[in-house]
């Protein structure tokens, strides 16, 4: 069967330095630039996902949407189902269509999705919106992840990745301040505050898709499709920009690699690539993406429910306790960030998974025996976090920089899908149904799971994990086109 048959066309070699050169810049402005411009959307998905947790109480007021505890977890699972979807669909489409075209889409169908989120009128209309929502955020993870992988200095990739990884909480903690006004009755009616909510989320993005017409197109990307021309235009601009900005004249590089650009890559090489050659390597993005999506869609889309059933908090309160979780959760990534860039990524995910699965059951038996305040609750969650929120975001690392680069979108599309519908999509309902029936020892099971999850991707990293730190994309997986004649 010919190339084309297979949907992809080979062209003539083409030897490039452009990996070298981009992973050889100084930290400059142009880099914050990607990182703001991209990575913003994990702050605007806190922010809204946020109010969203700490709705529990307010949606099930017959003065809203009277939803039950039941349906409130179920709501949560059509905004995973959604996402699953659009990484898949969105991720072969990066990789096919590019990194830039896609990221315009994504954000404003996630801004969409928010906006109609507003004006939910009953559970069937609000997990609706919120599927439409969670299919643009779906997207985002695939698209933005492997753009800014690939215009990141290889020195730096780590402590980076896991930062706008971790940004999501800067949200958390700006979308918990405003329930605390939003869902106040004192300012707002009870039926118009959280709606207010995600209008200010959708508000908030249309701004970043004005700054993302600054971002340049990956040129890894560009020359893997045979655009070699429009790569060397970008790359040099990019060399032109750091070199203004800090005032310093770029070292030369000599390192350089050979490939056999192709238009697209059919389902058979993604396959044999993920299936054979990197099989193990595809267990690991697996189990690591599944862990972290059951703890955090278990825990974050239930949690203003555990604070008012079980330690009568009242609703609007909600948002007062999630400020130490978000402090917690962007913390982690922040401060231990660097250790996966010096330490390395196999000793500092395990010890990040071990460490938080350990304290995630120690907590839910203190929790089950009743010896826990709200107050104190909250500060065990907020332990247990700071090291999950670095797990979690090494999960999209891991997945985003070990595959080859014609096929990384995807990649992070499948394993982030397949992980969040293994450990995502049943988890919300499974929580909601553990805490309507009332029993802290039936809650403590769900934890108990959670915590056997994340011991076992510890254990997989140490068996299975790259030392991917400090290393070229092409270093830790060879391109698809890659000296092929």
């Amino acid at each position: 069967m010919s190339n084309a048959a297979n949907g992809a066309r080979a062209a003539s070699p083409i030897v490039t330095a452009i990996p070298a050169r981009l992973d050889r810049l100084p930290w400059s402005r142009f880099h914050l630039l990607v990182v703001v411009a991209l990575g913003v959307t994990w702050i605007l998905d806190g922010l809204e996902v946020t109010i969203v947790g700490a709705l529990g109480g307010i949606l099930q007021d017959p003065r809203t949407l009277h939803l039950s505890g039941e349906q409130i977890g179920g709501v949560a699972s059509f905004y995973v189902t959604g996402a699953v979807i659009g990484a898949l669909f969105f991720g072969w489409l990066t990789d096919r269509l590019g990194r830039k075209r896609m990221f315009f889409v994504t954000l404003a169908i996630y801004l969409l999705g928010v906006l109609l989120s507003a004006f939910s009128w009953d559970f069937l209309s609000f997990a609706l919106f919120r599927c439409v929502t969670g299919f643009g955020i779906g997207g985002e993870y695939a698209a933005i992840n492997s753009a800014i992988d690939e215009l990141i200095p290889a020195r730096l990739r780590g402590r980076i990745d896991l930062v706008v990884n971790g940004s999501y909480w800067l949200g958390a903690a700006l979308g918990s301040g405003a329930t605390i006004i939003l869902l106040n009755p004192r300012w707002f009616p009870i039926d118009l505050g959280w709606r207010l909510g995600f209008g200010l989320g959708a508000a908030l993005g249309l701004l970043i898709l004005l700054l993302r017409r600054f971002v340049p197109e990956s040129p890894r990307w560009l020359v893997s499709h045979g655009q070699d021309k429009e790569a060397e235009r970008a790359v040099e601009e990019i060399e032109r920009r750091v070199e203004r900005e800090t005032g310093r004249a770029l070292t030369a590089t000599t390192a350089s690699l050979t490939l056999v650009p192709r238009q697209s890559f059919g389902l058979g090489a993604i396959s044999r690539a993920m299936l054979g050659k990197y099989r193990s390597r595809s267990v690991l993005a697996l189990i690591l993406m599944a862990a972290q999506a059951f703890l955090y869609n278990a825990m974050f889309f239930t949690y203003g429910l555990v604070l008012t059933r079980f330690y009568r908090t009242p609703a609007p309160d909600v948002g007062f306790y999630l400020l130490p979780l978000a402090v917690g959760n962007f913390l982690g990534p922040l401060l231990l960030g660097p250790f996966f860039d010096t330490i390395g990524r196999r000793a500092m995910i395990a010890g990040t998974y071990l460490v938080a699965g350990l304290l995630l059951i120690a907590s839910a038996w203190l929790f089950a025996q009743g010896m826990l305040s709200a107050d104190t609750q909250v500060a065990a969650w907020s332990a247990i976090f700071f090291f999950a929120s670095a797990a979690a975001s090494s999960a999209y690392l891991t997945a985003s920089e070990i595959f080859p680069l014609e096929v990384r979108a995807f990649a992070i599309a499948i394993f982030y899908s397949l992980g969040t519908a293994a450990g995502g999509i049943a988890a919300p309902w499974l929580f909601g149904r553990l805490i309507d029936s009332g029993s802290r020892w039936r809650l403590f099971d769900g934890y108990a799971l959670a915590a056997i999850l994340m011991a076992a991707a510890a254990a997989t990293e140490l068996c299975c994990g790259i030392d991917a730190e400090r290393k070229s994309l092409e270093e830790i997986a060879e391109p698809l086109s890659q000296g092929r004649a």
